[in-house]
């Protein structure tokens, strides 16, 4: 994955109203993905599927996950703090990150040619000790 700055944090100068408006304004979903393929006490499995020209609202990010690029592209992601990022997608590329308590916010556009295909992985903690959990 390969990440370019086109907009600094704490700027919105360059943002398009609408997405200021729906960034103050609107429900924020917590889901991670479009559709929620499965889940047990112990994870969810996201499916996120964007075409040519797509995009998905501001989501609220508040818990742990790592997730996988099937098909590669170009995305351009908003934050909920201004920055404005251009990502390109390698087919295969994996991140996980660590935003349990942290309420981060982006969007998420495809802006490139071809589908992008993301399975995100999502980590639920169980009510005992705050812990991952795992079953064989």
């Amino acid at each position: 994955m390969q990440c370019v700055e086109l907009n600094p944090i704490g700027n919105f100068d360059s943002w398009e109203q609408e997405k200021i408006d729906e960034l103050l304004h609107q429900e924020i979903t917590q889901s991670l993905g479009e559709r929620l393929v499965f889940e047990n006490e112990s994870v969810k499995l996201w499916d996120l599927n964007l075409n040519p020209g797509e995009r998905i609202p501001f989501r609220l990010h508040n818990t742990n996950y790592s997730w996988v690029c099937t098909t590669g592209g170009l995305a351009l992601t908003r934050h909920g703090n201004g920055k404005i990022n251009m990502v390109k997608l390698d087919q295969g590329d994996t991140e996980y990150w660590e935003f349990k308590g942290k309420n981060y916010i982006n969007d998420l556009e495809n802006i490139g040619e071809d589908r992008i295909v993301i399975n995100i992985l999502e980590y639920k903690e169980n009510n005992v000790g705050k812990q991952l959990l795992f079953s064989d």
